[in-house]
C-alpha cells in the first residue's frame, strides 16, 4: 500500500516522479486534505489545461512487475473536458503502457493499451460513474489477461500481449480532470 497519511499536505506525493503522454503540460500533482478519505488526505491531479489527448502520469519510483493486482479508490472532483482517473500498469515510459480508467463525464470504465503514445482501446463498459463520490477501481494483470473491476465486480477481462515485460505502476488522469486518488494498493502475483 502506498501510504498516503503520511505525505505531506501541499507537497507533490514522495515517491512518486510526474510524465505525461501527449499535448500540453505535465499535470499537477500534489497531497490534499481530504475528510472524506481514509486518512484524511489525498493525492489530487489539480491542472486543469483542458488539452484534450493529455494524459497526466504519477508513476510510483519503486516499483516493477508483470502480473499484479493494482486497486485505487478515487473521487472525480471536477473537469469540463473529462473528469477521469486510471491506473496505470506494466509501464515502460510514458508512452507505452497499459491503463484501466473511469469517466465520470462518459459513465464508463475502459481499457487501453497506450503505444507510442496512441491510446487503443481494448475493452469498455458502461456504467455509472458519479462525480464526488469514491469508486474503486481495479486492475488484475496475469500473463496476457487483464480483468477490470470497479465498485468490487467485474466488468470485463482482455487479452493482450503487446507488454509482456515488468513495468512500472502509474496514477492517471485526463484532459482538464482534477481527480483524487485514496488507498493506493499494488500486489505483485507469483
Amino acid at each position: 500500500m502506498i501510504v498516503i497519511d503520511r505525505m505531506t499536505i501541499g507537497s507533490p506525493p514522495a515517491g512518486f516522479s510526474f510524465a505525461r503522454t501527449g499535448q500540453g503540460p505535465e499535470g499537477k500533482w500534489s497531497v490534499v486534505a481530504d475528510p472524506t478519505a481514509k486518512a484524511g488526505r489525498a493525492i489530487e491531479q489539480q491542472s486543469t489545461d483542458r488539452t484534450d489527448y493529455r494524459f497526466p502520469l504519477a508513476i510510483h519510483e519503486s516499483f516493477s512487475a508483470k502480473d499484479l493486482i493494482m486497486q485505487v479508490r478515487f473521487k472525480p472532483i471536477a473537469g469540463r473536458i473529462d473528469q477521469a482517473g486510471g491506473i496505470v500498469v506494466r509501464l515502460a515510459d510514458a508512452n507505452n503502457y497499459y491503463v484501466a480508467r473511469a469517466n465520470a463525464l462518459e459513465h464508463n470504465v475502459r481499457f487501453y493499451r497506450v503505444v507510442a503514445g496512441r491510446r487503443q482501446q481494448l475493452g469498455t463498459s458502461n456504467i455509472r460513474v458519479t462525480s464526488n463520490e469514491w469508486h474503486v477501481l481495479a486492475l488484475r494483470a496475469e500473463g496476457r489477461r487483464f480483468t477490470v473491476s470497479y465498485d468490487g465486480a467485474v466488468l470485463f477481462e482482455v487479452t493482450d500481449d503487446t507488454f509482456k515485460n515488468s513495468g512500472g505502476v502509474a496514477l492517471w488522469t485526463k484532459a482538464d480532470s482534477v481527480t483524487r486518488f485514496d488507498q493506493v494498493t499494488v500486489t505483485a502475483l507469483p
